[in-house]
């Protein structure tokens, strides 16, 4: 056998072995890479769903959960606050909440899966202010016509008890009612609702 058929057996082969090393070089270099692209365990928490007990909330108490960093209120509504929800419909800008980005089970006149039970973000479709939950039927600074709900101090939108806003507020749009399901009758789990309606 040459030289020359030597040396090209062995420029061969080193260009095949370091380009084998090469390669896996690449992978080890790209690794990492790729690993710092998928969301940190932090991100992960905050779009995870959030368990609501519930088996403590009195009638008229509400109960505030963190979800994806925003607070929801899981609201225990009593007798008369579902039955003040009949007498409102009049002053509401959506009252069968017809806007289409609600889930459908929250486009009834207590916009719940269960009637006594209210669950919505707590931010203001105006500015995104957070409301104040304001139970007490026609306080001084809201006016004899308030039955319960929620009031903006920001800018004076006004919502029901269902999250309704009412006419002639800066608000566009009801509360938003985020996806959940009850795992069982004094657990809720908010951001799932197991696909179902």
């Amino acid at each position: 056998m040459s030289a020359e058929g030597t040396d090209l057996k062995k420029r061969r082969f080193l260009t095949a072995a370091t380009s084998v090393v090469g390669a896996v070089g690449v992978g080890f270099a790209l690794v990492p890479f790729i690993a710092s692209m998928q969301p940190s365990a932090k991100a992960k928490a905050l779009g995870a769903p959030a368990e609501a007990d519930i088996s403590k909330l009195e009638p008229g108490q509400i109960l505030r959960v963190k979800w994806r960093g925003q607070p929801v209120w899981v609201v225990h509504r009593t007798e008369q606050n579902l039955k003040d929800l009949e007498t409102l419909t009049s002053e509401l800008l959506d009252p069968s909440s017809e806007a289409p980005q609600q889930p459908p089970y929250a486009k009834n006149p207590h916009r719940s899966r269960k009637p006594q039970f209210f669950v919505a973000v707590g931010i203001c479709t105006h500015l995104g202010c957070s409301p104040t939950y304001r139970p007490e039927v026609a306080p001084a600074d809201l006016g004899p016509a308030w039955k319960g709900g929620f009031f903006c101090p920001c800018h004076g939108s006004r919502f029901d008890l269902a999250g309704r806003v009412s006419k002639g507020v800066p608000a566009p749009s009801n509360l938003v009612v985020p996806p959940y399901r009850f795992l069982s009758d004094t657990l809720i789990l908010i951001g799932d609702d197991g696909g179902a309606a």
